[in-house]
């Protein structure tokens, strides 16, 4: 499978947060905050990259960027904690914070200089572990991620390919395929919300919008090019831009990748 359809399933995965969720109408505060990973998440992601089925994604990468075996894979030693949009925060749910832990992401480095990012989650198979289903191209969370102020995330709207630092205030642009506020400007945490509400509320799970199927609403099952499966849930909130966002991004990312 190409890259393209790599970075089409992370996307879907990290929009899984948005499905199956019971959606109660509320009123969002912005002193909510997000559920930080632990020091043995962290620790276990970390590890779960240096396996060598997850080293062999990072290898068929390389291979499939830069058309080269990479003779040595040296990977970072830390893990990047990656948020996604929280559907419950979209709906304005009393108490949901804006972003819930979608991925930890870990930079692989080919000794060529390419850059990969192998993204961890939690694994359903053994409790408190950690293991790695794909790979992307490039080192865009570890570039956002050094961007961020001190007490901020990084928070995905995959939607729009959207990445943000977001702090307890609010939050910042930092980069997006379809931009919807000012890169660099800040926007307070209760008129993000109001904004994702009015972009997203009407395609939630149990909307008119899913019952009249649409896009990224059909349960599936997506496979990645190194053997892994990984399940995508129904109720994906996708606009239908989003298919075209992917493409996008993924194309951007091989051509960084490659210069």
């Amino acid at each position: 499978m190409g890259e393209i359809c790599r970075k089409f399933i992370c996307s879907l995965a990290a929009l899984a947060a948005l499905a199956a969720v019971a959606l109660v109408p509320g009123t969002a505060s912005a002193g909510e905050w997000v559920s930080p990973p632990s020091a043995a998440d962290l620790a276990a992601a970390v590890k779960a990259a240096d396996q060598p089925r997850a080293v062999s994604f990072a290898r068929s990468n390389f291979r499939q960027v830069g058309h080269a075996e990479p003779a040595r894979i040296t990977l970072a030693g830390k893990g990047i904690p990656v948020y996604t949009l929280n559907p419950g925060f979209v709906a304005g749910t009393a108490g949901a914070p804006a972003g819930v832990l979608g991925a930890i992401a870990v930079t692989a480095t080919a000794d060529s200089g390419a850059k990969a990012t192998l993204r961890a989650s939690r694994d359903s198979a053994a409790p408190g572990g950690w293991v790695v289903a794909n790979v992307l191209s490039g080192n865009d969370e570890e570039a956002l991620s050094a961007k961020l102020q001190p007490g901020s995330v990084l928070l995905n709207e995959p939607q729009i390919n959207g990445w943000y630092d977001l702090s307890p205030a609010g939050v910042v642009l930092l980069q997006a395929s379809l931009p919807q506020s000012p890169v660099g400007r800040f926007v307070p945490l209760p008129d993000y919300q109001r904004a994702v509400h009015d972009r997203y509320a009407d395609k939630l799970p149990g909307s008119d919008y899913q019952h009249r199927g649409g896009i990224g609403f059909t349960q599936t099952a997506v496979h990645t090019d190194t053997g892994s499966s990984v399940p995508i849930v129904a109720g994906l909130v996708v606009l239908a831009a989003a298919a075209l966002v992917v493409v996008a991004v993924v194309l951007r990312r091989r051509r960084r990748t490659k210069s």
